[in-house]
């Protein structure tokens, strides 16, 4: 269970993270999430490139050590 919740944090860190970085590409006026920063386009950017590859490591560690205690899904 603890896995579990651990691989839904990640999918959400990079959800949250990607549409982030995308609407920041896509209009540098609209940080999003991360308005109230004052660091300005890179810094944004910067952010939500970290929070994509923190959910990635982080469900990818949960998803590992789920399938190593036998409770993964079978990808057959």
């Amino acid at each position: 269970m603890k896995y579990d919740i651990l691989r839904i944090l990640g999918a959400v860190l990079l959800v949250v993270g990607g549409q982030g970085a995308v609407r920041i590409l896509i209009d540098h006026d609209n940080a999003g999430l991360l308005g109230w920063l004052n660091g300005g386009f890179a810094t944004n950017l910067a952010i939500y490139v970290v929070t994509v590859v923190a959910g990635v490591l982080l469900a990818g560690w949960a998803d590992g050590k789920a399938r190593a205690l036998g409770r993964g899904t079978d990808r057959r």
